[in-house]
């Protein structure tokens, strides 16, 4: 298997739970209610700027302008355009980013984003891509089965979320993330393998416990 294949086998049982959770499932069938949606977007907001700041540590770590280039072209991709879908859920709700930004990170949010940039820091290239691969992902995958649902993608409210996710921009970006951990990964030992995997896990769960935390709407 691709380093990248036994990452996934790794984290499978998690992302099990994440696609059964209820806040997943509720996007999916339209059930969710706003108020809980308003709160995980609002955090999501949050983190996409310190996730966006993962991606800048692997510019900073790469010896290589291509790979230099990789990380920029991630943030860019971040700050420009997933956070399109969230500025206009914002809009369509009345709220400002000068609101967002009165909003606390919740403390499993803050975590997360804290244990991310610890790793960026600590390590290199390959560490920065498991980070943020757990999230990019299990995402795409989220977005690719929610979008099997028939009428998920065409909600009038959660439509625009399932289909900005199982999109071709976003799907495609994240498959270049899986293309480049395996490119990271390629020589790497078994002990180094075993590093990357603890941090995709970790991330793995940190995930599970994001959609724990909106759904429960966690001050």
């Amino acid at each position: 298997m691709t380093v990248t294949q036994r990452l996934y086998e790794a984290a499978k049982p998690i992302w099990q739970a994440c696609h059964h959770h209820p806040f997943v499932r509720g996007i999916g069938d339209g059930t969710l209610e706003k108020e809980k949606f308003q709160y995980f977007l609002l955090q999501d907001y949050l983190y996409l700027f310190d996730y966006a700041k993962v991606f800048a540590w692997g510019v900073v770590k790469a010896a290589e302008p291509a790979l230099m280039r990789f990380f920029s072209a991630n943030v860019d991709a971040i700050l420009g355009g997933e956070m399109k879908t969230h500025r206009a859920y914002m809009a369509r709700l009345g709220i400002t980013e000068a609101q967002v930004f009165q909003v606390k990170p919740a403390l499993p949010n803050r975590s997360y984003t804290s244990y991310m940039l610890s790793v960026a820091a600590a390590g290199g290239p390959a560490e920065i891509v498991a980070s943020i691969l757990a999230c990019s992902w299990s995402y795409a995958e989220i977005g690719a089965r929610l979008a099997q649902i028939p009428g998920a993608a065409d909600h009038s409210f959660y439509g625009e979320w399932v289909s900005g996710y199982a999109g071709e921009d976003y799907q495609r970006t994240n498959d270049a993330l899986v293309v480049r951990m395996d490119a990271l990964a390629q020589n790497c030992t078994e002990e180094e393998y075993r590093r990357l995997e603890d941090i995709f896990v970790t991330c793995s769960r940190y995930e599970l416990g994001f959609w724990e935390m909106a759904w429960r709407m966690e001050p």
